[in-house]
């Protein structure tokens, strides 16, 4: 198990997943000042997730295009899509607990919880990680995985202090 946790992590799509952890967790914040229902605040990650995916899609493809001069294989589609796809999962990673207060399994405000602090731990898990992975010691992969926990944290500040 811990083999493919460490191929995961030790994957270019680390990166996309912070990045995209990041997008929802910002969505998130702005949301719970006047919260929709759980199903429309799910509806709302999804497609906020998927019009992130198309436009890194298409900027990404674009890219690839200008530096290659016209080249675009099938294989360049296939490394493009996985990034993208991870960025989306960084999105809706927090979808589970707004899928769960739609069957009213949890109450909304828990979901909105819930979502801001384990999008925060994801965030810091794979930083850590990305740190380790990348040779970094325990104490700079450390400091590493605080200085992106600080953009989480600094989104639900800033939100506690305007609101």
């Amino acid at each position: 198990m811990w083999r493919g946790i460490e191929e995961h992590l030790g994957g270019e799509q680390v990166s996309r997943v912070v990045y995209g952890a990041i997008i929802g967790m910002a969505l998130i914040v702005v949301l719970e000042h006047h919260p929709p229902t759980a199903g429309v605040t799910t509806a709302t990650l999804v497609a906020t997730a998927l019009a992130v995916a198309l436009a890194e899609l298409y900027s990404d493809w674009i890219g690839h295009v200008l530096k290659h001069r016209g080249g675009f294989q099938r294989r360049d589609l296939r490394h493009i899509a996985a990034d993208v796809s991870a960025v989306a999962v960084g999105i809706v990673f927090p979808d589970v607990f707004f899928l769960l207060a739609t069957l009213g399994v949890l109450e909304l405000d828990t979901a909105f919880t819930f979502a801001k602090w384990t999008g925060l731990g994801l965030i810091t898990a794979y930083a850590y990680a990305a740190g380790r992975l990348s040779g970094e010691s325990h104490p700079r992969a450390i400091v590493q995985a605080l200085a992106v926990t600080a953009i989480g944290a600094a989104l639900i500040g800033f939100k506690a202090l305007v609101h």
